[in-house]
């Protein structure tokens, strides 16, 4: 997915397409419209073209691509799970993303009651895509930064199985990274209260899934 990168990178990306086209598609979007548009556009091309599952992976460096077969072999025996990626940082990981990583996961925690997600913003996972199509046929997700929290949160809701996956992660040097600190946990904070009022009207729900 090139969400409307410059001239350069997008040029970079058409030769990547260029070289790989045996199994490789790039879709440009002309605008940037943010990391969870850019994934639904994504989903929704896998979903044309009849694929199952998709994968997920932020493009900046932190995920080890050699893990894909475990995540591949987790969804083979949970198939319709959400297999997410739970960090195992190395000492390259900056301390704020550390602890803003323990204070989304306190709120998932409270937005499902429940542990079951054990990282909400890890970018490196595996989707079920009948859930998810399901998902953002009928509800409007986070488009920008927030898109990671809000879709592991309702597709908890909606009752898809979690499978936490323990994953690498670091923070290579030469890494960019479109996180913008205050603006992007502004909206994640948005995003927490929102489910919060969300989960409020579905506790019976919740409730009675944990019961069963």
């Amino acid at each position: 997915m090139n969400d409307g990168s410059s001239v350069a990178c997008s040029q970079v990306l058409a030769d990547c397409a260029d070289k790989e086209s045996s199994w490789l598609t790039l879709i440009t979007r002309p605008v940037n419209g943010g990391k969870g548009a850019a994934v639904v556009d994504g989903f929704n091309a896998a979903i044309r073209q009849g694929f199952d599952y998709a994968i997920q992976i932020d493009a900046d460096g932190q995920h080890d691509t050699n893990a894909i077969p475990e995540f591949l072999a987790a969804s083979n025996q949970h198939p319709y799970a959400m297999i997410l990626g739970q960090p195992i940082y190395d000492d390259s990981v900056p301390k704020s993303r550390l602890y803003g990583r323990k204070i989304t996961t306190f709120w998932i925690a409270i937005n499902t009651l429940s542990f079951a997600i054990a990282d909400g913003m890890c970018g490196f996972r595996l989707y079920p895509l009948i859930a998810v199509n399901r998902l953002i046929r009928n509800t409007s997700i986070g488009q920008r930064m927030d898109f990671d929290i809000d879709i592991v949160v309702r597709l908890y809701w909606q009752g898809v199985e979690t499978v936490n996956l323990p994953t690498a992660v670091r923070y290579p040097i030469d890494g960019v990274s479109h996180f913008k600190l205050w603006r992007d946990n502004l909206m994640i904070s948005q995003t927490h209260a929102r489910l919060f009022f969300g989960m409020l009207i579905r506790i019976p729900q919740l409730l009675l899934r944990h019961w069963r």
